[in-house]
């Protein structure tokens, strides 16, 4: 690697790779997790409430693997598809039918799905339901499920860390790199949203978002000690027309070009998908210039 790098917002050089190289040699018994613990630490690594960015260190270090500048450790616990669908495969799902007009199911309840049951029905029925599957994201994240008055599950959305670049967005926004750099953490990506498939309720797609949009940045700040002030999805052109999304308010910017992010010799297509972006706040534009 000639150069440096941006890998997980992280600007990586040949002094970085001979620093992992040298964590890997001197402790042959590191697992994984604990390199990126060390990572974070010799980094000094750490998210804006002070928590190190471990699950971002552990996604770089797969990166450099998966390139052959690294060999890591073979990892403790296989997280392949088999083993994500043996363990969803022990939670029950009601697929019973829903359908009525929204008001008889309100007030809706939203809640956020901390690890443990909640996060295995939230997966389960991402991966049962879902076309694009479900993996566990990386980096800062909430799980919502959305539940009617009766406490039966409506809808999942998943919110991730913000697509590190994304050219529609960056023109709305009027963000340079060294701004974006600075700011991306005031964004957050919806990665799932999910209606359940036996849920047939009228304007529900629409509700659910512009209820999420009036609670997820104190949810954030609770979580990760910083709010975020934009919203950001993509939506595959070909499949969707984002109908609830403009419904809900939210605004289309754009399209991506059909590139992955992986496709360094552009030769890779991938479905061009609509950019949508939804402000929290009326000044987000002069926050996310600021960084803050």
């Amino acid at each position: 690697m000639a150069t440096s790098r941006i890998i997980q917002g992280r600007a990586i050089d040949d002094d970085d790779i001979r620093l992992i190289d040298e964590l890997i040699a001197t402790h042959p018994n590191w697992h994984r997790t604990r390199l990126s613990q060390a990572l974070c630490e010799r980094w000094n690594w750490v998210a804006a409430n002070g928590q190190p960015k471990d699950m971002a260190a552990r996604a770089l270090l797969r990166k450099l693997d998966a390139e052959g500048l690294i060999t890591l450790p073979a990892p403790v616990r296989s997280a392949n598809n088999a083993f994500r669908h043996r363990t969803m495969s022990k939670v029950t799902i009601d697929e019973r039918p829903i359908s009525a007009p929204l008001c008889e199911l309100m007030p809706l309840r939203f809640e956020v799905a901390h690890p443990g049951e909640q996060r295995q029905l939230f997966g389960a029925l991402v991966q049962r339901a879902h076309y694009l599957g479900y993996r566990g994201p990386v980096g800062e994240n909430l799980h919502y499920l959305a539940y009617d008055r009766d406490g039966r599950v409506l809808a999942c959305l998943l919110f991730g860390a913000a697509a590190w670049k994304m050219a529609a967005r960056e023109r709305f926004i009027g963000w340079e790199p060294a701004r974006r750099e600075r700011a991306l953490h005031l964004v957050a990506n919806n990665m799932r949203f999910l209606v359940l498939p036996w849920v047939r309720v009228a304007h529900l797609a629409s509700h659910i978002l512009g209820r999420i949009a009036r609670q997820i940045s104190t949810d954030w700040q609770a979580k990760y000690g910083h709010p975020v002030v934009l919203l950001e999805t993509t939506v595959e052109r070909a499949r969707f027309a984002g109908t609830c999304y403009r419904a809900a308010n939210w605004q289309c910017v754009g399209e991506t070009t059909g590139r992955s992010r992986n496709d360094r010799y552009k030769r890779l297509n991938v479905p061009v998908k609509s950019v949508w972006l939804y402000a929290l706040c009326p000044r987000f534009r002069a926050r996310l210039l600021r960084g803050y």
